[in-house]
């Protein structure tokens, strides 16, 4: 009996040691071979399955034994299934390969540091080549499409008759977000207020957004965050895409097209892009919603290989744009002593850009980037001219250094930035020059905490020593869940180019007073990620943002007893803070559905009464359904709620829904588009009169929503 007992016990024992001992399956990328964190492990025919956890392992119990299917899956990679044996004896490494039409590893490089998205530590939203596309469809002639349906950001037109527009972060003015092209900050000062629709995007391969302070990555000017606009380069097999598009408001036609290729030592890449568009004037108010406008785009660049180590890009970017609005007889040449109003913007830039790296050793990189750029706009209503040129140089050298876990970069800049008034008895110059130092460690410090350190020191004339320090950390709390958190200082210099003076074509408004500060910030972000596969067929993510940013000395417009416009540091701060709610859900890997949701609460607190930041909706909610077969057709739906928003005056405005349709079929490299913007016909003049007093010197209401009503457009794509 004592025996029996005895080598029970030994049974029981030897089973625990088994199951706490029990080999695992572990799944990592064919390629890579980083562990694929969240993937799915199942038994075929039965109800067992697991994730792989942070090192991409798996552990299946209570399989029987013998040879059982076992499906693995994860998003983006093909779906294996393979015969194994249970029990198993030791570790089981499986290589999944990934799967190209579904989803292409993201790597970002507004950092300075190029890294899987998944694995840096600083929250960057990336706009897919995939979704550019899409929204070439809509605006092929600028980008402004491409950011309207992320959360967060609002895409603010400052003029009525003009449509010039800006781009807001986190409820903040336009001037506190920095653009770039291929890293260059060459988008700011004056030319600001056209800069959306200046760059087009059939040559984008990515986009790249930063919210919150980033001034430690690129200086001044990003107390809202960065939006940096990637082009692509060159590859071995020749690529040709070209856009035809024509619109029903005012009958508007576009050409862009784009070609690129490289051998071993050459390549290549061009952009050409032009826009007709007639005047529109959708509500018979002898005003157009829309100008009569004509923008050509020529980019050109070249690229150098001089070996497998050294790299030289050298391109040109020139525009030239001219935009003519107000009174419909003025425009059309019928003008009389009653219709008199125009709004004229006739601009050229253009923007010399240089590149070059050079891998000094497996883990050491130099990278020296140079630019130049010029900037001539001149602005004509009656009796008022406003005309300048603003010069940009910009100089920048980094080293890059990677180590077994860290990725450091040491690195300064300068800039010169220049705008020079003409035909100007008071010319308003402003003249700014910037000389800076910044070093960053990423260290991942563990597999699951990484760690993002940033610290720069900028010298600008006048202004003197600012010091910008800006942390991030990203915590991989399980396979399913992260975690970013994000902090840093920014400042801004003081210019009299903002959305409030845009919006008066700078008439009667005064040079930046000498005494006037640079206004400072501080911001912090936080986010939490989730994301998870069930079965094969779906999938699901979701992020929740939270943000605070706060404006010490913000510059204020003001006005005195001359009507004149001045501006003016206040005593008390600017201050924003909300969140962001992102769901994306994936049924099958060819249906999604996207929701998004922002709640902004910013305020004024320098304003004795109504302190709420005009133009501003408290809520937004974007909603997005999306089908599509890879090289076959493409249909979405989008639907995006705006609620109401204090004007100047104090008064608030109508909330609003505004609703797209569009539609794609592909027939080998040729596919034809449809597009339906805003079919519902939302706008501005059906809520409420736009234009007052006389046609001879007419006063427009503060711009909050569209102006243009719906708007078809269609036309071909070709893809070689």
């Amino acid at each position: 009996m004592n025996r029996i007992i005895i080598l029970t016990i030994l049974l029981i024992r030897s089973h625990l040691s088994f199951g706490q001992n029990q080999p695992n399956i572990v799944i990592k990328d064919s390629k890579t071979k980083e562990p694929l964190i969240g993937a799915t492990v199942a038994i075929k025919g039965l109800k067992i399955g697991s994730t792989a956890d942070i090192e991409g392992k798996v552990n299946l119990k209570a399989v029987p034994e013998g040879e059982q299917i076992v499906v693995i899956s994860f998003i983006g990679y093909k779906t294996s299934e393979l015969k194994i044996t249970f029990p198993l004896i030791s570790d089981l490494e499986i290589h999944l390969e990934s799967n190209e039409e579904e989803l292409e590893e993201v790597v970002v490089s507004t950092t300075r540091i190029s890294r899987n998205i998944e694995s840096i530590p600083t929250r960057i939203e990336a706009i897919s080549l995939e979704e550019i596309d899409e929204k070439a469809n809509m605006r092929p002639n600028n980008v402004s499409m491409i950011l309207h349906e992320s959360t967060g950001i609002q895409v603010q037109q400052t003029s009525y008759t003009s449509a010039n527009q800006s781009i807001r972060i986190q409820g903040l003015d336009g001037k506190y977000t920095q653009i770039l092209k291929d890293g260059f900050p060459t988008f700011g000062g004056f030319s600001s207020g056209l800069s959306l629709l200046d760059i087009p995007p059939l040559d984008l391969r990515q986009v790249e957004i930063i919210k919150g302070s980033a001034s430690t990555l690129y200086g001044g000017g990003a107390i809202a965050g960065v939006v940096n606009f990637i082009s692509k380069e060159p590859k071995e097999k020749r690529e040709f895409s070209a856009i035809i598009n024509q619109t029903s408001t005012g009958g508007g036609t576009n050409f862009s097209a784009f070609s690129a290729k490289r051998n071993d030592k050459v390549g290549y890449s061009i952009l050409v892009s032009g826009t007709v568009q007639k005047l529109y004037d959708v509500d018979k108010d002898d005003f157009t919603e829309i100008p009569k406008s004509q923008d050509l785009n020529i980019n050109p660049r070249l690229f150098v290989y001089f070996n497998d180590k050294t790299k030289l890009i050298f391109g040109n970017s020139t525009t030239f744009q001219n935009r003519f609005g107000g009174d419909v007889l003025v425009i059309n040449g019928k003008a009389d002593s009653q219709h008199t109003y125009f709004e004229k913007n006739q601009s050229a830039r253009n923007i010399s850009t240089l590149q070059m790296s050079r891998q000094i050793s497996e883990s050491k990189q130099v990278v020296l980037k140079q630019s130049l750029s010029f900037f001539n706009r001149q602005i004509k209503i009656p009796h008022y001219s406003f005309r300048g040129l603003q010069t940009n140089a910009y100089t920048d050298l980094s080293y890059i250094m990677q180590q077994a876990r860290h990725a450091i970069v040491l690195g300064g800049n300068l800039i010169f930035d220049n705008f020079k008034e003409k035909d100007s008895m008071k010319p308003r110059t402003e003249s700014n020059f910037i000389a800076g130092a910044y070093a960053q460690d990423n260290w991942d410090i563990t597999d699951k905490f990484l760690l993002e350190g940033g610290f720069r020191l900028d010298y600008a004339r006048r202004h003197g020593i600012f010091a910008l320090p800006r942390i991030s950390a990203l915590y991989k709390i399980s396979g399913h869940w992260s975690s970013r958190l994000s902090g840093g200082l920014g400042y801004k210099l003081p210019t009299i180019f903002t959305e409030a003076t845009e919006t008066l074509a700078f008439q009667n408004v005064l040079a930046i007073d000498s005494k006037a500060n640079a206004e400072k910030s501080y911001g912090s972000t936080i986010d939490f990620n989730y994301q998870n596969a069930v079965g094969e067929n779906f999938s699901f993510t979701a992020n929740q943002l939270f943000f605070v940013t706060q404006i010490n000395q913000p510059l204020v417009l003001r006005t005195n007893t001359d009507n004149e416009f001045y501006f003016e540091n206040a005593a008390k701060p600017v201050l924003s803070k909300g969140f962001e709610t992102n769901l994306r859900f994936t049924f099958a890997n060819w249906v999604k559905f996207f929701v998004g949701y922002t709640f902004t609460d910013a305020k004024a607190t320098y304003k004795s009464t109504n302190q709420t930041v005009t133009l501003l909706p408290k809520n937004k909610v974007n909603l997005a359904l999306l089908a599509e077969k890879h090289q076959n057709f493409k249909i979405g739906l989008e639907g995006y709620y705006s609620d109401r928003q204090v004007l100047n005056n104090g008064r608030l405005t109508q909330p609003y829904w505004e609703f797209g349709l569009f539609l794609e079929k592909t027939f080998g490299k040729f596919s034809i588009f449809a597009n339906a913007e805003n079919f519902t016909d939302t706008r501005q003049n059906r809520f409420e009169k736009v234009v007052f007093d006389a046609h001879n010197s007419p006063k427009f209401n503060e711009v909050y929503t569209h102006t243009e009503g719906r708007s078809f457009n269609g036309g071909i794509k070709i893809k070689l």
